[in-house]
């Protein structure tokens, strides 16, 4: 794939016109997708796709533009051409750009990760192994995600990393389900294994008459994939410096001084470990992290190179959105093994969904419980539970009623595949919480 990339920057290179100056940025996947629904496969698939996108720029005129590439290096030559004569005429009648900042420095390098997938004959017979005689529905996806860079200064920049993400579910009816997803570099058999029997448990006991509680503070614990999206909604505004300085984001008392959260909350932009490039859309490289909450007060934005020439700062490698894409939330000290009866009496959440902002300057969310969501007394799960509404600051959840966080781990990775196999991820503990508040 990177001689692919390649050919195609070479070609662009004999389209440039004195004067001229150009970034482009390189995208591609080579992926298996394997969709089952009542532990049989429905549908099975292999998709190779690439795309270039091109910003032409001359003094501070540019205008950006894309295509997706065949794969047939003369045919993808032509197009190339058709584009760049397309963004040229558009670009004589686009204003200057006085917030345009790409690369200068040419800093090129390579970094592809090492390829230890599973066969994907035998990952889908171990799948259909784990969800005989019942109803497994899932999407197992696997294989590579390429990007690179390259630009009129002589900057290349190249990455490529292998994941998998099985996203899966054991359904009982309507809308009781154990969802859960089982990611990384490398499949581990073990690891898998524990997470059906965990499912497995759960699943038996939705089997039980649900329950209904009313609206009230409740001890609650939060499982890795509820809790990232608790804190994937932070990063709508809550990290980027435009955001900040236009006071939108949500994270704007704990920025100020004005709150702190539990010491024991250090979040990062981790990409040394995720599956995100790392280089962004302008050419600037991004460091292995970014310290973005440490000890529970706020330390470091995210700064794209527009912000960076808007308000006079460095940047640090953000792309345009100011979006962490490798989330990393430091563990505690609770294990996994003991985290129900830690809990005691309360509620084990493990997925929510309909997230939004109740009120966006407070950090406060609102959202609904999902799926397996269960009633614990005693350390034990005793009954599924109803479907509840929440309502609550992070502030509270990750501040004075944070109660711990567990020693394990889980890594997520996105499922999302709009357009390609997103390259987000997160890696986030589980979290034990005093007088979570559900309010229907």
């Amino acid at each position: 794939m990177q001689e692919y990339f390649d050919s195609i920057t070479a070609a662009l290179e004999t389209l440039i016109q004195p004067g001229e100056r150009f970034t482009s940025n390189f995208s591609a996947e080579d992926s298996d997708f394997v969709r089952f629904n009542q532990n049989q496969v429905r549908q099975a698939g292999h998709v190779v796709q690439r795309g270039v996108s091109i910003d032409l720029i001359e003094g501070k005129r540019h205008v950006a533009g894309a295509i997706t590439l065949s794969g047939d290096l003369l045919t993808d030559r032509d197009r190339l051409g058709e584009l760049v004569r397309d963004l040229r005429e558009k670009r004589s009648v686009v204003p200057e750009d006085p917030y345009l900042l790409i690369a200068e420095e040419p800093k090129s390098g390579r970094r592809v990760a090492p390829n230890h997938l599973p066969d994907g004959r035998e990952a889908v017979a171990e799948i259909q192994r784990a969800g005989q005689g019942r109803d497994l529905v899932g999407i197992y996806a696997a294989g590579g995600i390429h990007a690179g860079y390259a630009s009129s200064t002589g900057q290349r920049n190249w990455y490529s990393a292998y994941s998998y993400n099985f996203d899966w579910s054991f359904y009982h009816r309507a809308d009781k389900a154990v969802k859960t997803s089982y990611a990384g570099f490398e499949w581990r058999g073990d690891e898998f294994s524990r997470k059906v029997r965990w499912a497995t448990e759960q699943l038996d006991v939705l089997k039980h008459p649900a329950k209904t509680i009313s609206p009230g503070r409740y001890r609650v614990y939060l499982a890795p994939a509820a809790l990232n999206d608790l804190v994937g909604i932070l990063n709508w505004g809550g990290f980027g410096l435009k955001a900040h300085k236009t006071r939108q984001t949500p994270l704007l008392k704990l920025a100020a001084g004005e709150t702190r959260l539990n010491p024991g909350v250090t979040l990062l932009e981790n990409t040394k470990e995720g599956i995100a490039p790392n280089f962004q859309e302008a050419g600037f490289l991004k460091p292995d992290s970014v310290p973005l909450i440490q000890g529970g007060a706020y330390r470091e934005c995210l700064v794209s190179p527009r912000s960076a020439r808007e308000y006079g700062v460095s940047t640090n490698g953000a792309s345009g959105s100011e979006m962490a894409q490798s989330i990393d939330l430091a563990p505690g000290g609770v294990g996994v093994d003991t985290v129900l009866g830690e809990l005691g009496t309360g509620l084990l959440i493990n997925n929510l969904w309909y997230l939004n902002y109740s009120d966006r300057s407070a950090c406060r969310t609102t959202g609904m419980t999902r799926f397996a969501t269960f009633w614990v007394e005693g350390g034990r799960i005793a009954a599924p539970l109803n479907v509840m509404r929440f309502d609550e600051t992070i502030y509270r959840v990750l501040g004075e009623n944070l109660a711990g966080l567990t020693r394990e781990r889980e890594m997520i990775l996105d499922s999302s595949t709009y357009g390609g196999r997103s390259v987000d991820s997160a890696r986030l503990p589980g979290a034990l919480v005093d007088e979570f508040t559900l309010t229907l």
